[in-house]
């Protein structure tokens, strides 16, 4: 304080000073200035890291500031503090907070702080920022009033798609959001496990499935059936195929579901014919063998033949004339049935027919008004087989006359 007082006194020349009434005013005037000022201690104020010396009569650190102009707040930082008592080449350090608002994991908070750098705010907040977390603005931002941040904690999850697995980082707050963010489209069919709007959890395993379908046509073969059918002209445990047999062909349609390029499902839609099967067609022999007779010494006689059936489907009784129903066959006791002309040949006599094609022995069991002379009737299995022979010649012998 001496030091300061000589200062000012050797500013004045009291030389030059003329001594009146007024003078001793000013000098007076002077001398309380200087002193005034003499008595004042330096200090140093810090606002905004902008630091500057200043001399107060301030008894505290709290008028310091309001002499400067401050207006306090009570979320600002004082270092030391507001009511702390003033002394020389005391540095007091003043920092102005501002309100941000932080929004961390969705929850947003109004926050005052003297933080300079978003950084120095989550350091506040005793948040740690890791390289896989979403903030914004970055770190580095300087804060200032009324800033907005937005910070989101990431978590690993695992990602299974399109045969492959991995760990990976995520803030994602649905299935939905992560796949859009890891670029992955999904097809019309494909599904997700979860689903899209389950929210994410930690640890959780996210798995895309993906689904095709497709339509794989399939041709078969179908195998001929074999029908056997009756032949009176072959005799008994004789075969003739008189048609051979031919697989068909057919498509199936099957509409085929894979997941991940297995197949889960198969349905039948369609089938078309590509091709009928034919079928086999055997004669079976249901003639009796000819009986071995003793043949007479007969000789062979021209007769012409004409074949009928006891099968029609109206006008027939199947009764011959000799009182023998043959509705259900073409035989008695192993010998084919004829008509024939009883006073040229007996009736119940056994003869022996040759027709060219076959020779086989016949029983004269019936007559018919159009069989006269040497003319003879062979009884058939069917209409169409008597139509089809029409009037052929045939040799004739008579075996055994009569009963």
């Amino acid at each position: 304080m001496t030091q300061r007082m000589k200062q000012l006194f050797s500013e004045i020349s009291l030389r030059k000073l003329a001594i009146s009434s007024v003078g001793l005013l000013t000098v007076m005037g002077i001398l309380v200035f200087t002193i005034y000022e003499a008595t004042k201690i330096s200090v140093s104020v810090t606002v905004d890291d902008e630091m500057e010396t200043i001399y107060t009569h301030a008894s505290t650190v709290g008028e310091v500031l309001e002499e400067r102009g401050i207006d306090v707040s009570v979320h600002d930082y004082i270092e030391p503090s507001i009511n702390t008592a003033i002394s020389e080449a005391m540095n007091i350090v003043y920092k102005p907070a501002q309100q941000v608002y932080v929004t961390i994991d969705g929850e947003e908070q109004s926050v005052w702080t003297i933080a300079g750098t978003v950084q120095e705010l989550m350091d506040e907040l005793e948040v740690k920022v890791n390289e896989h977390d979403v903030i914004e603005p970055s770190l580095t931002e300087a804060v200032v009033s009324d800033m907005k941040v937005t910070y989101e904690q990431s978590f690993m999850v695992t990602l299974i798609s399109d045969g492959e697995e991995k760990e990976i980082w995520t803030t994602s707050t649905t299935v939905a959001d992560l796949l859009e963010r890891e670029n992955i489209t999904l097809g019309d069919l494909d599904r997700v496990e979860p689903a899209l709007a389950n929210l994410m959890e930690e640890s959780m395993e996210v798995n895309v499935v993906r689904v095709e379908k497709v339509t794989d046509v399939v041709e078969e073969t179908v195998d001929f059936a074999t029908v056997r059918r009756n032949d009176s002209s072959l005799e008994q445990g004789k075969e003739e195929v008189l048609q051979s047999g031919q697989n068909g062909q057919i498509k199936k349609y099957y509409e085929v579901v894979y997941e991940n390029g297995e197949e889960v499902s198969r349905e039948l839609v369609k089938e078309e014919k590509v091709q009928e099967s034919q079928d086999r067609i055997v004669a079976v022999g249901t003639r009796a063998p000819t009986p071995t007779v003793s043949r007479g010494t007969g000789s062979w006689s021209n007769f012409t033949a004409t074949k009928y059936t006891a099968f029609c489907p109206t006008g027939c009784t199947g009764i011959t004339a000799t009182g023998v129903n043959v509705s259900n066959t073409i035989w008695y006791k192993d010998y084919r049935v004829i008509a024939v002309d009883p006073s040229v040949i007996p009736l119940y006599s056994l003869v022996e027919v040759n027709t060219g094609r076959e020779t086989f022995v016949a029983k004269a069991l019936d007559t018919g008004g159009a069989i006269q002379g040497n003319k003879i009737d062979i009884l058939v299995s069917s209409r169409s087989e008597a139509l089809n022979f029409g009037v052929q010649n045939v040799k004739v012998r008579v075996i055994r006359r009569g009963r």
